[in-house]
């Protein structure tokens, strides 16, 4: 990529369609995981107009009333009236969950813990560079803190008339392969229709944009490229406004576009899913290689095939960043990181009831306690095992 250019990444809240099936089915892994550590799960959801579907394979010994959860979890979005075009409460759900496949199982399972295979064949991406604080990329970080930001004062009475839909898209200029401006914003966010556009687009530039995006950007954007509620009115929302499916905001949900992804979707699946926990491993050696200072940027892919154990491939690209050559990094990685399911998982720490909450405003760039994939304790070994140390 050129060293000069613009680059866009866009968000959603957690009242967005999509997204709203994303933590129904993050939810349903969640309780499940609280009873029965050894389950498969993989559940996917469906939202629309008054209607909850969820649908997949589970097997587990754990007993979940699914369609109290799923009420919930729509209520505690925000959709707890019919005011606001959706209701938890009185909301239709419907269970089309089935087991999963023995002939699966039989490939994944193995007598021992550290030999299990690969839950399927696929390929997942990491990504980290320098340009944030988290290792993230800047449009992809700016465009969450957005969509954070308006669920923060829709909740705390801040902006009580906002509605729990919203997406926000980023646009950043780079000199020398930094971001140093903004070029262009866009925030949309449902509301309540007794709200004036005016009254509306003021509100948000004073407590959405400005307290998240750096002051000297926000007062160089061209006025006419700021665009809050471009189209005016946004009061219908929602999963009356659009059907949601789980799994359709996977760009979001990882580097905004600035990274190559495998296409595996993650929520609702638990971790013997390389889709889900290998994604998260590749997030965690490509952050310690950049921590480390190996690379100012850093993209890893990993492959597997289903029932093998040992990735059928791991291969390193550092777009020129690297202090030393990526075919070094890639057997450094190999010692220091166990890339494995059973490796991942136990590395991670990642069979607990932690999902739901990775289900909005991106898996990846926010410290959390439970996002051990955030972590950078491997950098120091990396930095010695490279000889920077």
């Amino acid at each position: 990529m050129a060293q000069d250019y613009i680059f866009t990444s866009e968000s959603v809240s957690e009242g967005h369609p999509d997204k709203m099936a994303d933590q129904i089915s993050d939810a349903v892994l969640d309780a499940i995981l609280k009873q029965d550590k050894g389950a498969r799960v993989a559940c996917e959801t469906l939202v629309k107009t008054g209607l909850v579907i969820i649908a997949g394979e589970i097997s587990t010994s754990a007993y979940v009333d699914l369609e109290a959860l799923v009420r919930k979890t729509v209520t505690d979005i925000g959709y707890d009236r019919s005011a606001v075009g959706f209701d938890g409460e009185t909301c239709a759900v419907l269970n089309g969950i089935g087991k999963q496949s023995p002939d699966i199982a039989g490939g994944v399972d193995r007598k021992t813990a550290e030999e299990q295979g690969a839950g399927d064949q696929g390929l997942m991406f990491g990504y980290a560079n320098n340009e944030t604080d988290v290792l993230m990329p800047a449009p992809v970080t700016y465009a969450h803190r957005l969509v954070e930001q308006q669920s923060k004062v829709r909740r705390d009475g801040t902006l009580s008339w906002l509605r729990p839909d919203a997406k926000s898209q980023v646009t950043l200029r780079y000199q020398n392969g930094k971001p140093v401006g903004i070029d262009a914003l866009v925030l949309s966010t449902q509301h309540d229709p007794d709200v004036s556009l005016a009254d509306l687009r003021e509100a948000v530039m004073e407590h959405i944009l400005k307290p998240v995006l750096p002051a000297d950007w926000l007062d160089n954007c061209p006025k006419d490229k700021i665009h809050i509620n471009p189209t005016g009115i946004f009061v219908i929302g929602g999963p009356v406004g659009d059907c949601g499916l789980t799994g359709r905001k996977i760009i979001v949900d990882t580097y905004g576009g600035m990274a190559r992804h495998g296409g595996g979707a993650f929520s609702g699946k638990d971790p013997s899913k390389v889709d889900r926990s290998a994604a998260y491993a590749g997030r965690y050696v490509a952050k310690n290689i950049v921590a480390a200072g190996l690379a100012d940027k850093c993209e890893i892919q990993v492959s597997y095939a289903i029932g093998v154990a040992e990735p059928t491939s791991i291969s390193i690209e550092t777009f020129g960043t690297g202090k030393i050559d990526d075919r070094r990094i890639e057997d450094i990685v190999k010692d220091i990181f166990d890339l494995r399911p059973y490796g991942i998982v136990t590395m991670l720490d990642l069979i607990r009831p932690i999902y739901q909450q990775t289900a909005a405003y991106g898996h990846f760039g926010r410290e959390l306690p439970d996002f051990t994939w955030e972590k950078t304790d491997r950098a120091d070994a990396l930095r010695q095992a490279a000889g920077l140390a």
